[in-house]
């Protein structure tokens, strides 16, 4: 890592959900969040459901999100690796960020090495114990003969369909996420099944929109980062030590 710059995880921004001036409001704080780190990021990692819908088709995407778009270009023409996540809402991202913005795609985990210390990465979508239905649904959705399925459909009909489907969906998931899911998290007691064959110093996770910061076997650690929704949370690695984070902000 270069002296004085930093890592930065985020997750779960979804933007486009709740409507254009929710969105926006949203999309707006993070821009803010995005231009107080900029000086000291180095590489940044936006761990899945950036956008609370996406699809690619050949030559259109989704309308909307230019100034976060425009922000990420704005830092990565400034020399900021970028890498994106695939989460349950947008894991249709196929080459339109790798062209526009260099971005890497992640479509599942990412193990990283910084400064001595090994990074376990995943948007956290499909892991663990239970949840049969959605692993069921996210092999057909991730699925080339279901892409090719959908890029058939018009974008105004395609995007329309999905976009009800995903509003459905993110209603449940938070609902979800108020319940006590299991004696653990779900996603701690895969990281400690992964922990028996490979240490990690940090495994580092969005999709249940919870902040957490919980000790696993060893010295190793499950760190949730949470969600720009409800928390507005992120994690930064300066080389030393991983620290999760609240973006406060006095507009007055």
């Amino acid at each position: 890592m270069p002296t004085g710059k930093n890592l930065y995880f985020a997750s779960d921004f979804h933007l486009g959900a709740g409507g254009h001036a929710s969105s926006r409001e949203r999309e707006d704080r993070i821009i803010r969040w995005l231009d107080m780190i900029k000086d000291d990021v180095a590489e940044l990692f936006l761990m899945g459901d950036v956008f609370d819908f996406w699809f690619e088709y050949k030559t259109v995407v989704p309308k909307g999100y230019v100034r976060f778009l425009g922000k990420l270009a704005q830092l990565t023409d400034a020399g900021v690796k970028l890498y994106l996540f695939k989460g349950n809402h947008d894991m249709w991202m196929f080459d339109y960020f790798v062209t526009e913005l260099n971005a890497t795609i992640i479509p599942n985990e990412l193990v990283i090495e910084r400064a001595g210390k090994k990074f376990y990465l995943h948007h956290g979508d499909g892991l663990g114990p239970g949840d049969n239905k959605y692993k069921f649904l996210k092999k057909i959705f991730r699925s080339r003969l279901c892409q090719w399925l959908f890029a058939r459909l018009h974008p105004n009909l395609g995007i329309g369909i999905a976009n009800a489907w995903s509003h459905n969906s993110k209603l449940v998931n938070a609902r979800i996420s108020d319940e006590k899911l299991h004696p653990k998290e779900w996603i701690e007691i895969y990281s400690n099944e992964v922990l028996q064959t490979q240490f990690y110093d940090y495994m580092v996770y969005g999709h249940r929109h919870k902040p957490m910061d919980i000790p696993l076997t060893g010295t190793s650690r499950y760190i949730n980062i949470g969600d720009w929704i409800n928390y507005f949370t992120y994690a930064v690695f300066d080389g030393d030590t991983l620290e999760l984070k609240y973006f406060k902000e006095n507009l007055t």
